[in-house]
């Protein structure tokens, strides 16, 4: 069986992961959901497909998308190796992505990169 992939969280500079909160936040049922899809992605990669990911036009993120009436999202990179990093969680309610969540998820990947975390 080929290895899986390593799925990490955000952290801010403080410790805290603004993701882990997000799925904490939210019901039981949607959190099993999330879960259960984010085991998915780890699982399967690049080849999970697109019911559940999507490109995000002109950057290097990614969307999980997690299915259901509660259209959860969860903007992620694929980083070194076999690696991904989940990076901002939302409750999507329009057809496209908002560019604010856009924005965070990319603020939160360069900050990443200057902290030089892998």
């Amino acid at each position: 069986m080929e290895e899986s992939w390593k799925i990490l969280l955000y952290r801010t500079s403080q410790g805290e992961s603004p993701v882990k909160e997000f799925i904490d936040n939210l019901e039981l049922k949607a959190q099993t959901k999330v879960y259960n899809t984010i085991n998915f992605l780890r699982d399967f990669g690049t080849t999970v497909g697109s019911t559940h990911i999507k490109k995000i036009t002109g950057t290097d993120l990614w969307e999980l998308r997690i299915l259901g009436t509660d259209n959860i999202r969860i903007l992620y990179v694929a980083i070194t190796g076999k690696t991904f990093l989940l990076l901002h969680g939302f409750k999507k309610k329009r057809d496209k992505t908002p560019q604010n969540e856009i924005k965070t998820a990319l603020a939160r990947l360069a900050e990443h990169k200057i902290r030089g975390i892998n």
